[in-house]
């Protein structure tokens, strides 16, 4: 049943398969999601949202629908139509670690009937859905894959704060082990999304994941690095990328950085060139260099931001330093694969004296030896350095640059003074 009113089981509820849940419950499904983190599971309870696609109210309004069931108990799951497999899979060592679909993939198929259907979201390797989920499926529900049961592959394609492209109007990647399969998974994400976008298979689908970021990564790392050579040609890098996106063709705008952070860019390309080496025995070049470049990025925010020290004839060893802002994008708390959090231990380990502004962060761990401050204009003054990490909305810009002695600017936010120097 793929029809709204069937019941949906959503196995993870972070930042992928909370919005995925609620949009369910919105259209008409009865849905189960599954979070067995006790700390997030009491707050959806409460209608307390730890996930900013989806506001406190919404999540509330949901659950009071009687559409939207959050629960930490396995056996709610029972019953399935739809199970949607949205848990993380991040790097160990340089590996991918798929025990969260694992895991989930155990904990469901007991509960897979005649019919029903499951999809995987999360990111992973061209191979893993046929090779690695299909197989625990079947063991544990006794029945055979595209023969009793569907199973597919739909990459999420979340971007965390984006206003213009949400979870219902960016188009949706889906595909399945067969025709049947995939009319399935097409048929649940077409009550949920304006438009789907079926393809041939499941190694399609995943690899399609992959390359979006891929892609995002490379271009990045060499606007980067264009951006550390740039400066000593006596060259304004980000008065040539404006002007280069003037041409209405054969280019894209990238802009440089401090470096990538969030739950793909660091992880994504890297699960591509793991499988390239594990299958071919070859090397992903672009991916390899891309890393080197985009993980050398912190590093190199620390020699500014001491080059920057000595021209006002001070030490690092201790400078007062502002950061401003630790997560790793704008107006977002997501502080995950960050270069905030390096920039900062450096720093410190330099013997800087750091402070920290960042309005949107949660109640996280931050680097030993930083300290976290509100922004005023005594602080702002005080500082030897204001390092703008992330351009949060929430910052007043104006104050920051007529109070400064001097900004590092990694994001190019403020406007030209002779207190900032760019990256």
């Amino acid at each position: 049943m793929t029809q709204p009113g069937g019941k949906v089981v959503v196995a993870g509820q972070g930042y992928v398969g909370l919005p995925l849940a609620v949009r369910a419950a919105e259209v008409g499904f009865d849905v189960v999601g599954y979070e067995p983190d006790a700390e997030r599971l009491q707050r959806l309870l409460n209608g307390d949202s730890y996930v900013e696609d989806v506001s406190s109210s919404t999540l509330l309004s949901s659950i009071e629908s009687g559409r939207y069931f959050p629960t930490g108990e396995l056996g709610k799951c029972a019953d399935f139509d739809i199970a949607v497999i949205t848990v993380p899979t991040p790097l160990s060592e340089g590996s991918p670690d798929l025990t969260h679909i694992e895991e989930s993939a155990r904990e469901l198929a007991p509960f897979v009937r005649t019919g029903a259907t499951v999809i995987l979201e999360s990111t992973t390797y061209p191979g893993t859905t046929d090779e690695l989920l299909v197989p625990i499926l079947e063991k544990g529900s006794e029945l055979r894959a595209g023969v009793d049961f569907h199973v597919g592959y739909s990459p999420e394609r979340i971007d965390p704060g984006n206003r213009v492209w949400t979870f219902s109007n960016t188009p949706k990647v889906v595909s399945g082990i067969d025709d049947v399969s995939l009319n399935s998974v097409k048929a649940f994400y077409d009550a949920l999304v304006e438009v789907t976008v079926p393809v041939s298979g499941t190694r399609i689908a995943e690899m399609t994941k992959l390359l979006e970021n891929t892609f995002r990564h490379v271009n990045i790392a060499l606007v980067n690095e264009l951006a550390m050579f740039a400066g000593e040609l006596g060259v304004d890098v980000w008065e040539a990328i404006s002007a280069a996106s003037t041409k209405p063709f054969g280019f894209m705008t990238f802009t440089p950085g401090p470096g990538v952070g969030g739950h793909c860019l660091p992880v994504d390309p890297s699960y591509l060139s793991w499988k390239v080496k594990q299958t071919l025995g070859s090397t992903f070049r672009f991916v390899e260099l891309a890393n080197d470049v985009n993980d050398h990025m912190p590093h190199y925010v620390v020699q500014r931001a001491v080059v920057a020290l000595n021209r006002a004839r001070k030490a690092v060893n201790g400078a007062h330093v502002l950061v401003l802002g630790l997560a790793y994008k704008p107006n977002s708390g997501d502080v995950r694969e960050s270069p905030g959090p390096v920039i900062c231990d450096r720093l410190v380990a330099l013997g800087a004296n750091v402070s920290v502004v960042d309005p949107l962060l949660g109640q996280i761990m931050l680097p030993r030896g930083v300290t976290r401050v509100d922004l005023t204009r005594e602080g702002i003054a005080e500082a030897d350095l204001v390092i703008v990490v992330t351009d949060h909305d929430a910052f007043d810009w104006e104050q920051i640059v007529d109070t400064a002695r001097c900004v590092l600017d990694t994001r190019h936010r403020l406007p030209p003074s002779p207190n900032v120097e760019y990256l």
